[in-house]
């Protein structure tokens, strides 16, 4: 199994109050439900006020490399990435668990 994480740091002059930042939550929310390679999808607003925190994180649950292959080509996903992109940077692990 591979654990897919991602923290979204939105870029400077974006807030939850943007309505891109709402539409590409919207979006995230939906991954895990378009996704067929994904076994578990979970998203959520940081509430870490810290400097360091990210604002934004989601965690996924494929069976294995090639699933995870098939998920960072798959068309939502992509959606998601292209409005994701425009608002933030983000880092990514990908565990085996």
């Amino acid at each position: 199994m591979i654990r897919h994480i991602v923290l979204f740091k939105f870029k400077d002059g974006i807030s939850w109050e943007d309505p891109r930042a709402q539409e590409a939550e919207r979006i995230a929310v939906k991954v895990g439900g378009e996704v067929p390679e994904l076994r578990e999808w979970r998203v959520g607003r940081n509430i870490s006020t810290r400097p360091v925190a990210y604002d934004f994180a989601a965690v996924g649950l494929m069976d294995d490399e090639d699933a995870l292959e098939r998920y960072l080509v798959d068309e939502f996903h992509q959606k998601a990435i292209r409005l994701w992109r425009e608002i933030s940077d983000w880092v990514i692990a990908d565990v085996v668990e």
